[in-house]
């Protein structure tokens, strides 16, 4: 059974900093491309940041320079490091998986930046 299980969210000031986890269970993790998307209210969800399996990363464009994912393929487990925090940033948090046509998703993690 497949299972990604975000935590670290929660409620943070603009400028100020969050670490998502994502611990994922059930997929051979090492060979997936593993993503950060969110959701704001109201809108679509967007992709935030990918990584793939030999560790290239790509950003939407307002989180270039502020934000950072990595992965620990040992661990099983995905990170989203957030600094600068904007109060655009806020949303639900979720951690995907994608391995050819398979894709899986987490329950997600809310994050809220207040003035």
């Amino acid at each position: 059974q497949v299972q990604l299980v975000e935590s670290g969210g929660g409620l943070v000031q603009a400028g100020g900093s969050l670490r998502l986890s994502c611990a994922a269970s059930g997929i051979n993790f090492s060979f997936n491309v593993m993503g950060w998307y969110r959701q704001a209210p109201g809108k679509q969800r967007e992709l935030v940041a990918a990584i793939t399996s030999s560790g290239s990363t790509n950003y939407e464009d307002s989180v270039k320079g502020r934000f950072t994912i990595s992965r620990d393929n040992s661990k099983k487990m995905v990170y989203l490091q957030m600094n600068s925090l904007k109060l655009e940033d806020t949303g639900v948090y979720y951690c995907k998986s994608t391995w050819l046509s398979y894709n899986y998703w987490g329950q997600g993690t809310q994050v809220t930046v207040s003035s």
